[in-house]
């Protein structure tokens, strides 16, 4: 299984970043993905999930914020960023794991497979 996050950078508070990750390696409709972030000194917290029976959860602190999405055309999972604020910053990581079903579990669980994370700043 291989993930490869992509679409981080710096952005000022009040952006949007739409940030990808390539899933290979894997029955992609029957894992539960999702996005954890760990910003330094901080723990790692789950952020956003996709069960793989259809449901979504976030974080509250990015709830209206933050939406999870995937193309399974492209094995590809995506998180919509919007109205970013400086507590966002963190190294984001995308996740998944086949023993799950729901994405309330999965956002509090430790996944299996991790991706190399990607970098999200916002800083004025």
């Amino acid at each position: 299984v291989q993930l490869v996050e992509s679409g981080g950078g710096s952005v000022q508070p009040g952006g949007s970043l739409r940030l990808s990750c390539a899933a290979s390696g894997y029955t992609y409709s029957s894992y539960c993905m999702g996005w954890f972030r760990q910003a330094p000194g901080k723990e790692r917290e789950g952020v956003a999930a996709l069960g793989s029976d259809g449901t979504t959860d976030y974080a509250g602190s990015v709830k209206g914020r933050f939406t999870i999405s995937k193309d399974n055309t492209k094995n590809t999972l995506y998180l919509q960023m919007k109205y970013l604020k400086p507590e966002d910053t963190a190294m984001y990581y995308c996740a998944a794991d086949a023993a799950c079903r729901t994405s309330w579990y999965f956002l509090r669980s430790s996944p299996y497979y991790w991706g190399q994370g990607t970098q999200v700043t916002v800083s004025s």
